[in-house]
């Protein structure tokens, strides 16, 4: 077997999920990925990151086919068609959602239906705990395959006769095929602890899970099922689906990934496990789920981030956290997995948990001022909070941090986090107008005028033309196209278009790709053009009036969504190729505003809704129609 077949591209992956964890399954039918019972939990298979050691459940026809992909129409349960010289074959995978259904969360459902012809089929099942790390006994039972580890089991229902064909009951391997004529269907139930047992009619669990997703889409609008219309209707709608599967129904945390160690370069080190909350995707969700309508999503995830802000000393509040709240995320190797396509090392938790990132204060205060936008009223104690922590950014503004992109190089004056910090202190002071909440307003408007003057001072290099990554550099970062998008300087501003022009320079690839930034991060080796900042340079252009070139990358991005509408963390510009994390919570979140921002809600010639708290119609922040 070739390395290419061994792991397929990220991008041809697809996604089921009951809103506690989620799998990844292959074109060639594979369950590649399935970490439980939640979604930071050890993984049961994950052929993605050991092609050999990994673990899989494969259902796919013996002879060579070919695939086509869908999801039933506003849902999150995958078909996979096989395409064979003697017939036509689907596999449909889904997990019934989380407390959502009559039928148990906890068990994977694979529906075989032989569509035309005659298909025989070959199925490969191997259960591999605790990242591979646990021994597995697999033994042959009545009532199906039962596979344990030291703590968790599977029991996989199969319609028909499986043998051990190596392992000998040890880290084996289950086998079997099957030969379906049209008309035939059959079902694979892969149960896991606590659902062994559990009575289940697989046909029903599919049409409640139908009716749950399909009711939930069109749950998010009163009038006509969604907040958007428009040309990308369908693309908003499968973004706004993967954001909801990545988000936990118990704590209302959404992950930024379901995945660990994808990379973002074949080979290269740059893996990282995302499988956690950032508090800073916060402002940008939180402006995404309510301008969608989910508003029931928006302020169960308020509820949690802001329980989390109750540290004592907002000197304690992490950058992540786990989905559950997990402070604790040490970073470790997993060092007998080879990773995605021989990409080492392949890692679990994430160090970056430990770092200062003084961005994070003012992504939190956008989230509450774009909800007490939406009608939201803080409560005594959350603005206690929310006060604790804008006086704390006054004492610690001026320091450095490792910056969004969390760099291992070393903390910097990064330009984003002073104007984070900014951010803070403005929209703090919005609220205490606007919601009448007591504070030390002088003291406040003090800081955030000096914030300001020090970032217009110190971040801006007249020689560039442009604001910089960090004091003292002449490095870009693409977060200079997000100054005028949160208030810092207008739309027409010279300063803010020279910055949009000079990252159109620097990091821009084949008009829509773009890096995050230049000069040295601490780490070996390069990455892909990140997805999200491509959608921040559309919103920098859509919103400085030059529509109709922001419209035209947009497009250009979407191409490269993958069949089924989601996309990673990356994407190769000389290859397309998807890299990092799949799919990438921030990466929809981007498609989504981006689409918002573009003006489809209103017309083809208007801006869409305001951009992260800025109240339009203000002059230091209206809109330009700028020529193009």
């Amino acid at each position: 077997m070739s390395e290419s077949d061994a792991y397929p591209p990220i991008e041809a992956y697809g996604i089921v999920g009951n809103l506690e964890t989620c799998a990844l399954v292959g074109p060639d039918g594979s369950v590649d990925w399935f970490p439980f019972p939640h979604l930071e939990s050890p993984s049961v298979l994950a052929a993605i990151l050991d092609a050999h050691g990994g673990g899989r459940f494969r259902i796919a026809p013996i002879d060579s086919f070919e695939t086509a992909r869908r999801y039933v129409d506003d849902t999150n349960v995958l078909e996979t068609t096989f395409h064979t010289d003697d017939g036509t074959v689907t596999v449909t995978d889904f997990l019934p959602p989380a407390g959502r259904t009559n039928h148990p969360k906890k068990v994977l459902y694979r529906k075989i239906a032989c569509d035309e012809g005659c298909v025989d089929l070959a199925v490969e099942f191997e259960p591999r705990f605790d990242y591979g790390r646990a021994e597995t006994s697999i033994e042959l039972t009545e009532a199906g395959i039962l596979a344990e580890g030291e703590r968790e089991r599977t029991l996989l229902e199969s319609p028909i006769d499986l043998e051990i064909t190596s392992g000998n009951g040890r880290n084996g391997r289950i086998t079997g095929e099957q030969s379906l004529e049209e008309g035939d269907e059959e079902w694979f139930m892969l149960r896991c602890t606590g659902a062994e047992d559990a009575d289940t009619d697989p046909a029903a669990a599919l049409e409640e899970t139908i009716g749950f997703w399909t009711d939930w889409v069109h749950d998010c609008d009163p009038e006509d099922g969604c907040a958007f219309e428009g040309p990308w209707h369908d693309t908003v709608v499968r973004s706004e689906l993967a954001l909801k599967l990545l988000t936990h129904a118990e704590s209302g945390g959404i992950a930024a990934a379901p995945t660990t160690s994808l990379p973002e370069t074949i080979g290269g080190v740059r893996n990282w496990d995302y499988r956690f909350n950032w508090l800073r995707d916060a402002g940008f969700t939180v402006q995404a789920l309510m301008n969608l309508g989910t508003a029931s999503e928006a302020n169960d995830y308020f509820d949690w981030f802001m329980d989390l802000c109750q540290a004592d000393d907002p000197e304690a509040i992490q950058p992540l956290y786990g989905l559950h709240g997990e402070s604790d995320l040490s970073e470790r190797e997993l060092e007998h997995f080879e990773g995605y396509r021989g990409s080492s090392p392949v890692r679990i938790g994430n160090e970056a948990a430990e770092q200062r990132q003084h961005d994070v204060y003012g992504e939190l205060l956008l989230a509450v001022d774009e909800m007490h936008r939406h009608g939201r009223q803080l409560t005594d104690e959350e603005w206690d909070r929310i006060r604790d922590i804008v006086d704390y950014v006054r004492e610690i503004w001026d320091e450095p941090d490792a910056g969004i992109w969390e760099v291992r190089g070393g903390n910097r004056h990064f330009v984003y986090s002073k104007v984070m910090c900014w951010v803070a202190l403005d929209r703090a002071l919005a609220l205490t107008t606007d919601g009448d909440y007591d504070a030390p307003l002088e003291a406040w408007r003090e800081s955030h005028e000096r914030i300001r003057a020090d970032v217009l001072e110190n971040g801006y290099d007249e020689a560039v033309g442009a604001f910089v990554q960090s004091y003292g550099s002449d490095a870009l970062d693409a977060t200079g196209l997000l100054l005028p998008i949160v208030g810092f300087l207008p739309f027409d501003d010279d300063r803010v278009q020279g910055t949009i022009d000079a990252v159109e320079d620097a990091l821009v690839e084949k008009d829509v790709f773009v890096r995050r930034y230049d000069g040295d991060d601490g780490l070996p080796g390069e990455e892909g053009a990140f997805v999200l900042c491509s959608c921040w340079y559309v919103d920098a252009l859509a919103l400085s009036g030059r529509l109709e070139a922001a419209k035209s990358r947009f497009e250009t991005l979407l191409e490269y969504l993958n069949p089924l509408g989601l996309v990673a963390e990356e994407i190769d510009p000389e290859t397309g190729a998807h890299l990092g994390n799949f799919p990438q919570a921030f990466s929809h979140i981007g498609i989504v505003n981006s689409a918002l921002y573009l003006g489809y809600v209103r017309g083809y010639d208007t801006p869409g809704p305001a951009p992260m708290g800025i109240r339009l119609g203000d002059p230091a922040v209206d809109v330009p129609v700028l020529s193009e």
